[in-house]
């Protein structure tokens, strides 16, 4: 294929560019937009369809070592789902599996058959960063990286109680660096070292049960602080307390409170947008947390939507996979991440008929339905715990549909749904803009990412072209063209090239002081030594960090 491109006639949704809608060329050049090409450049006809960047999932889990556990207990899924190798015109095709979490390789084939070129894995343990390097090599045509877990790091933790907060950052930018990663995560902030001591639920930010001085609230502080001080592209991605549980959107307000004025991202928020509890049903507090939210421009989140059907829970929050596997009674595994975190799976299925899970199905349309600003309120099912990034189309259309929404809900358990906002009736359908917006333009503002999720001159030539449909989840589904970094992978609807992906991941700078402390720790506690805990660097350059990037 030619290095140029004109892709012409195409109803162009770039919000990033304020563009909506309007009739006009776009012009790859070399793997990048252009603002113009010569006239002999080789055209792609995209009369009467839709051109969008390609679509950026903030927040999903296809990689590392959590992910390999919940792929080995699905063995019913892989053999309900196998793939067949695609036929490719550029690389060796690749059979696979399917289900909720599909092997690696169909991992990229599906969501560039879904218009996504870019996708980051928001929960791994520092300590199998190698593995997931690994995955993400096997996973092509997707540009990818990883957020690493820090909130339950034991050397991390000792470091905030002894209110050393400058050598936190350096360590955090010296284990960003060594595992080429991305960005913070923080899961259940002290949580997980409380769930290894059988200490089971968090009672409040300030909980002190822990290690002393390392209060949920001091891990948030302190890691907000480091991803500010670094100049981090993505601000510390929060994963808060008490997921799941009725009442937990009091700890969701608290701990966005806690961090008012400082950046922070806060993910799956329906999972911890529940009211109810101490005695009271289960309620939707959603009205409660995106009235926060829509004031507080410093505030993003990802909604991670509930999708009726089948999951799987996959999470660093270990005594939340106790809850489920106990209520649900399913199999699970559950494994201590040393010096690190936790790990948890329990696959899962969210009925229709289920009072809870219509409720969290409810709760997270509320917080797209409501939110006033949808820059900073992402589209995610937290694959899979959500429902698989395969459903996406069918989320897409529950927003820009209200009559199928209605219906749908209509059709699922009411018993807690009183008082609820879309109970009540909600009008508000979401436009292309909108939809360009939650699944490319703002997830790349809060990531940080200046060459994505827009068709700007200098933007990465990722670029979705979908063939318009009256139902809005066939369109979304397949779409006719996708190309990535300039190349055309998806031709009329079928995946034809499987290039390599790019790893995204930052190198920030650090005092080297901070090595003295961290080796006599490795030297005393850990089982791999220091030496050998680093990473090799990934072959693509670092996304630059600082004030200057």
């Amino acid at each position: 294929m030619s290095d140029r491109l004109r892709i012409t006639g195409g109803a162009v949704y770039d919000p990033a560019n304020g563009v909506d809608g309007d009739v006009r060329d776009v012009c790859v050049l070399d793997g990048r937009i252009v603002d113009a090409l010569p006239t002999d450049a080789p055209r792609l006809d995209a009369h009467g369809m839709v051109v969008m960047p390609g679509g950026i999932d903030i927040h999903a889990h296809i990689a590392g070592s959590s992910v390999n556990h919940a792929r080995r207990i699905l063995s019913d899924e892989r053999t309900a789902d196998p793939t067949a190798a695609p036929a490719l015109r550029d690389a060796v095709p690749r059979s696979g599996t399917g289900g909720t979490v599909p092997s690696t390789f169909t991992t990229g084939y599906r969501y560039a058959g879904l218009g996504y070129t870019t996708v980051f894995d928001a929960a791994v343990a520092p300590v199998s960063a190698r593995d997931t390097h690994a995955q993400l090599d096997d996973t092509p045509i997707i540009d990818a990286g990883f957020f690493a877990l820090m909130g339950n790091d034991a050397y991390l933790l000792q470091q905030v109680a002894a209110g050393e907060r400058d050598r936190a950052r350096d360590y955090t930018a010296w284990l960003l660096g060594a595992t080429g990663a991305y960005a913070i995560k923080i899961v259940n902030p002290g949580g997980v070292e409380l769930w290894k001591r059988n200490i089971r639920t968090v009672k409040s930010i300030d909980d002190t049960s822990g290690v002393p001085g390392a209060t949920p609230r001091a891990i948030m502080e302190t890691l907000a602080d480091a991803a500010a001080t670094l100049a981090l592209p993505h601000p510390v991605h929060i994963h808060c307390n008490n997921l799941g549980l009725p009442g937990n959107v009091s700890t969701t307000l608290d701990s966005m409170r806690a961090l008012s004025g400082r950046r922070a991202h806060f993910a799956h928020a329906q999972f911890h947008a529940y009211a109810g509890g101490n005695g009271k049903p289960w309620a939707s507090g959603a009205k409660q947390l995106i009235a926060y939210i829509n004031a507080h421009d410093e505030v993003s989140i990802d909604v991670g939507q509930v999708m009726l059907g089948h999951a799987t829970t996959v999470t660093a929050d270990g005594a939340v996979e106790y809850l489920l596997h106990a209520s649900s009674g399913r199999r699970w595994v559950n494994v201590d991440v040393e010096l690190e975190t936790g790990c948890g799976i329990v696959p899962y299925e969210y009925r229709d008929a289920a009072a809870v899970a219509a409720l969290q199905w409810v709760v997270g349309l509320e917080l797209f339905l409501l939110s006033e600003d949808p820059w900073r309120v992402v589209l995610s099912t937290d694959h899979p715990n959500g429902g698989a990034f395969t459903s996406y189309p069918e989320l897409i259309r529950l927003l820009m549909d209200r009559a199928y929404r209605d219906d749908r809900l209509k059709a699922v358990n009411q018993k807690l749904l009183a008082g609820s906002a879309l109970a009540d009736g909600l009008a508000r359908e979401y436009t292309l803009r909108e939809i360009a917006i939650i699944t490319r333009a703002g997830p790349a503002r809060q990531l940080g990412l200046a060459n994505k999720g827009h068709l700007g001159a200098g933007a990465d030539a990722d670029i979705t072209i979908y063939a318009r449909d009256a139902n809005i989840a066939a369109m979304f589904s397949t779409p006719r063209y996708v190309i990535k970094a300039g190349e055309l992978v998806v031709e009329e609807g079928q995946l034809r090239r499987a290039p390599p992906s790019r790893r995204l991941y930052v190198r920030p700078p650090y005092d080297d002081a901070v090595m003295r402390d961290l080796s006599a720790w490795f030297e005393r506690y850990a089982t791999i030594a220091l030496a050998n805990y680093p990473v090799a660097p990934p072959r693509d350059a670092p996304v630059p960090v600082g004030a200057g990037a």
